[in-house]
């Protein structure tokens, strides 16, 4: 099972580092997927990653019938309206690698194209955008993309082509043998390490120096932990790979704090709002999650000028 053909779907962030990573590999052919305005933009403008220009080969969705590869990283909220751009391009060979953050987006994309074409996965990784430009420091160690079948009977050649793509390429990338434990690890991460810097303004450095902050931080991984265990998932798992790996910087502004700062809709409702959907499924009690969600939200409609009353 040979990829040669890679769909992008999300030239943000998290794509800007697959742009890095995979450009340049001999008979690799590497498509950004987008429409309208948007694929106009990036075929004029491309992208500046870490300095250097990317001129891109953006197609539409009917150009990359059948591709290899489908990499999905887009923002959460979007994730509804190219659900039919991956059905387009998905044939029976394909193989869809999902790095959005939270634990569902797997099931969501499955709904419509199979949970056979599926394999799991996660990234660990700091980026900052400001427009067309993004930075980062290329991840390393145990960091990266992570990624494995979630689903019995394990789907092996899949993984071992994804595998034998990311060998030949930049990318960080591990194998992992448990990676609903580490989707669920990194999802705690996420909630917990996104929400509390956002709400207060400050970089990652604050956990150690704030009884406060770390305190926030606990509560709302706490909570996370305890869903997890209730829908039969242990976390967090020793020898996870997404428990391991470096820390960001003390000055790091996670995803959520970079939207609110930009004035963007963040990814509340798949953080903290997840968190509290499936806390009432599991009937396990979710406070500190929910206070999170309507601070956020408050946060949100004043950025977008429901209202102002400084």
């Amino acid at each position: 099972m040979d990829i040669k053909t890679v769909a992008l779907i999300g030239a943000g962030s998290i794509g800007s580092y697959v742009i890095w990573g995979l450009s340049g590999i001999p008979g690799i052919s590497l498509k950004v997927i987008a429409r309208g305005e948007r694929a106009q933009r990036l075929k004029k403008d491309g992208l500046v990653i870490n300095g250097e220009s990317y001129r891109l080969d953006v197609a539409s969705p009917e150009e990359v019938r059948g591709a290899d590869l489908i990499i999905v990283s887009v923002k959460y909220g979007a994730l509804s309206g190219i659900i039919t751009d991956i059905e387009i391009m998905t044939d029976a060979h394909t193989t869809i690698l999902s790095l959005m953050n939270g634990v569902d987006s797997e099931e969501l994309i499955a709904e419509r194209v199979g949970k056979d074409k599926l394999l799991y996965s996660i990234i660990r990784m700091a980026a900052r955008r400001e427009g067309n430009r993004i930075t980062f420091r290329p991840p390393t160690g145990n960091a990266g993309i992570i990624f494995g079948d979630g689903i019995e009977p394990y789907d092996k050649e899949r993984v071992d082509s994804v595998a034998a793509l990311f060998a030949d390429s930049r990318l960080c990338w591990h194998v992992s043998e448990h990676i609903m434990e580490d989707i669920w690890s990194k999802f705690a991460l996420n909630v917990s390490e996104n929400i509390p810097q956002a709400i207060v303004g400050c970089g990652f450095g604050a956990y150690f120096t704030s009884a406060y902050m770390e305190d926030m931080r606990t509560k709302l991984r706490e909570e996370v932990f305890a869903v997890a265990r209730a829908k039969g998932i242990s976390v967090p798992m020793k020898g996870s790979v997404s428990a391991r790996g470096k820390m960001s910087a003390d000055n790091a502004r996670f995803s959520t704090l970079q939207d609110l700062d930009a004035k963007r809709p963040t990814e509340i409702d798949m953080l903290c709002g997840k968190v509290m959907r499936l806390g009432e499924q599991t009937g396990v009690p979710v406070p500190y999650n929910t206070l999170c969600y309507d601070i956020i939200k408050a946060m949100e409609e004043k950025n977008a000028g429901y209202f102002a009353f400084d």
